[in-house]
């Protein structure tokens, strides 16, 4: 095993990523990556796979593979030389190396790619790199899994409760007597005569000690904190932001004022999908918002206690199963983020 001292910019050459606005972007299955990930898509690829992303400006330090061609956008950076070493492996590297890169920008963080090229960083040979790929991808793959494993079962959930209650093909749907346009035992009623959204409190990121509770804003999960402000379970709604948006929480939760919440006692998997179902729509002009008062005028159609109970006898065990996976995946990462650091400094060979 052997290590080189060298510059960044002789592991790697990276590239500024280029402008894509929205109203130019076409239909197509070509990923769209920025500072944070994956935005969207488009018909055509400006940079050929395998890809490393890294924010350029905006989100800092994290780092994304792509097995498939993409367009990488002028927020972030991206690898266009690999200079003959793994690119699974230079993820890897420049997630280590950024974690302790200090932005020179005060007002808006930002890294130059000049400057990171001359950072001088300890580099393995081929062999070493093909080694801790497979360590670290080992978890990294079980994450992936266990993520899938989570989507499909919240797909099968979302399935059902529009089979349910969209489409009303529930259990004795096909001799209902109907009342007043609606099968017996249901009911037409506005969302504001069953349910209060809250307002979240303020939690600036300055302000949180890390801790078991998930912090929520209208994009979901932005850190964790050691105390809760609301007992779970929970439904968040995007209030500023990404209006519109809805969350799920098992267990106790902080919702910072870009969010409405719904209280334990009311909350639970029926009205978490009805929620979702509702598409919410921005209307504030100038800032993007979820007027409290809109929201409240939406549509709802409550179905009987029976309908009820057996669609949450049905759904709440798929959901108890995503919270497994999610622990799973927590521990996982936790693991693998305490590897990485090791395996890039040499302290643990491999």
């Amino acid at each position: 095993m052997s290590w080189r001292s060298c510059r960044l910019g002789d592991v790697v050459t990276l590239k500024r990523g280029h402008d894509l606005p929205d109203q130019q972007r076409q239909p197509g299955d070509v990923p769209v990556v920025s500072s944070s990930g994956i935005t969207g898509h488009h018909n055509e690829a400006r940079a050929q796979a395998p890809g490393v992303i890294t924010g350029r400006y905006g989100t800092l330090g994290e780092v994304f593979y792509l097995e498939e061609d993409y367009w990488p956008l002028n927020t972030a950076l991206y690898v266009t030389d690999f200079k003959g070493n793994q690119p699974r492996f230079v993820a890897y590297f420049l997630e280590e190396v950024l974690s302790t890169y200090q932005s020179d920008k005060a007002a808006v963080p930002g890294v130059n790619r000049n400057v990171l090229h001359e950072l001088r960083v300890n580099c393995p040979d081929g062999e070493t790199q093909g080694r801790i790929i497979s360590v670290l991808s080992s978890y990294d793959d079980l994450i992936e899994n266990n993520r899938r494993r989570m989507t499909l079962l919240e797909e099968a959930a979302r399935q059902l409760y529009r089979e349910w209650f969209v489409r009303l093909r529930f259990p004795g749907h096909e001799h209902p007597r109907i009342v007043d346009g609606v099968p017996d035992g249901w009911k037409r009623t506005e969302l504001g005569q069953s349910v209060t959204l809250n307002y979240g409190k303020a939690l600036k990121a300055d302000n949180r000690t890390e801790g078991p509770y998930p912090v929520f804003g209208s994009s979901g999960i932005v850190g964790s904190h050691d105390e809760a402000l609301v007992a779970g379970p929970g439904i968040i709604v995007g209030r500023k932001g990404n209006v519109g948006s809805v969350y799920w929480c098992q267990g106790g939760y902080w919702p910072i004022d870009t969010v409405y919440y719904v209280d334990a006692e009311t909350s639970n998997l029926w009205l978490y999908h009805a929620l979702k179902d509702m598409h919410f729509i921005s209307t504030d002009v100038a800032v993007p918002g979820l007027n409290r008062d809109f929201a409240y005028s939406r549509p709802l159609l409550v179905p009987s206690r029976p309908i009820l109970r057996e669609f949450l006898r049905v759904v709440e065990p798929l959901f108890r199963q995503i919270d497994v996976l999610a622990q799973s995946n927590e521990r996982l990462r936790v693991a693998r983020d305490l590897l990485l650091p090791r395996l890039m400094s040499g302290e643990i060979a491999v």
